[in-house]
């Protein structure tokens, strides 16, 4: 602080000028970043979302412009029209990323899951407790094939040069298991909502 200027100077200063340029530039480049976002969505969830004409215009340019460089400058124009408009512009966009985030990170989840008991399954040490486990979840499942499948995993792993079908099979049987009960749990969801 220099000595000619105020305490009271400087407090007038933060509330008459408003931000910082710092935390300017911090907005900027957080608008850039949604402006990238929006850009890589699908259009056809982009299309479901209500935008601004300019920026979906906008948007387009960006899509259509292959070198980096002019790429780059094109995505910086974006945020720049963008920053134009409130935030309230842009709700529906942002909750439509929001979700689609979350939603990828539960689907991730649930693949890391059943890639871990398929590897229970095939361990010849976990495979007991592990298919135990799945029965216990699944009472329907065809637990003769299911042993058929870990039999075979084993054979190719233990072979080199095998192609991995079998075990490829058995992550694909999971995937079925786990959307069934999806399925269900829905299911279940709107009986509840109808009897409410």
């Amino acid at each position: 602080m220099s000595p000619s200027r105020s305490r009271n100077q400087h407090e007038l200063d933060d509330t008459e000028y408003g931000p910082s340029r710092t935390q300017q530039r911090r907005d900027a480049l957080a608008v850039l970043a949604f402006a990238t976002q929006l850009v890589e969505m699908q259009p056809a969830k982009l299309a479901k979302i209500d935008l601004p004409d300019d920026v979906r215009n906008e948007i387009a340019n960006v899509r259509r412009i292959t070198a980096h460089i002019a790429r780059k400058r094109q995505l910086g124009f974006l945020a720049k029209v963008m920053r134009r408009y409130d935030d309230e512009a842009f709700a529906a966009a942002r909750a439509a990323l929001g979700v689609n985030r979350e939603k990828l990170r539960q689907e991730t989840a649930a693949m890391h899951r059943m890639e871990a008991l398929r590897d229970r399954l095939i361990a010849e040490e976990t495979s007991d407790d592990a298919l135990a486990e799945l029965i216990a979840r699944q009472p329907d499942l065809d637990r003769q094939h299911l042993r058929s499948l870990i039999r075979q995993a084993r054979i190719e792993k233990a072979t080199p040069n095998k192609p991995p079908r079998a075990y490829r099979e058995i992550f694909q049987l999971l995937k079925e298991l786990e959307a069934d009960v999806d399925d269900d749990a829905s299911g279940d969801e709107a009986a509840d909502d109808d009897d409410a």
